[in-house]
């Protein structure tokens, strides 16, 4: 292992441009994205997702290597609101604090690459917020 840095990555995984031009942007399945009946929990989960493996980048025009990954998102509210208002940034946020846990795997069939995270329930995050969140010209102070 060496340190994080460009010269050392070896793979960089993301989604390729869409055909809407939109980048880092995938389509949910139906079903894929589920909340709990009173609102304080959230699950994205996302099987197969076509995505790439392109260690070069942002090399302009860096070799893309077709890939594939499963992924799952957990968020649970706390107890704790969040009410934040910006009218000068038009955003806002109203919601509550959260907890945020995912597990991930990816496959890089051509060259027999595969990854795994460690499972869900040892993930832990340093922030979440789960709730609506209003910007640009769809803000309304």
């Amino acid at each position: 292992m060496g340190q994080l840095a460009p010269a050392n990555q070896v793979h960089d995984f993301h989604p390729p441009v869409g055909f809407c031009g939109l980048y880092w942007v995938v389509p949910v399945p139906e079903g894929g994205f589920t909340f709990s009946d009173d609102g304080k929990m959230a699950t994205l989960q996302m099987k197969e997702v076509d995505i790439i493996d392109q260690p070069k980048w942002p090399q302009f025009k860096a070799e893309a290597i077709p890939a594939k990954m499963d992924l799952r998102i957990v968020w649970k509210a706390a107890d704790e609101r969040i009410n934040y208002n910006d009218p000068q940034k038009q955003f806002r946020v109203v919601g509550f604090k959260a907890t945020s846990q995912l597990e991930a795997s990816v496959e890089v069939p051509s060259i027999g690459f595969y990854w795994k995270s460690d499972p869900l329930g040892t993930s832990k995050s340093n922030f979440a917020i789960i709730g609506d969140e209003v910007n640009g010209k769809y803000y309304v102070p």
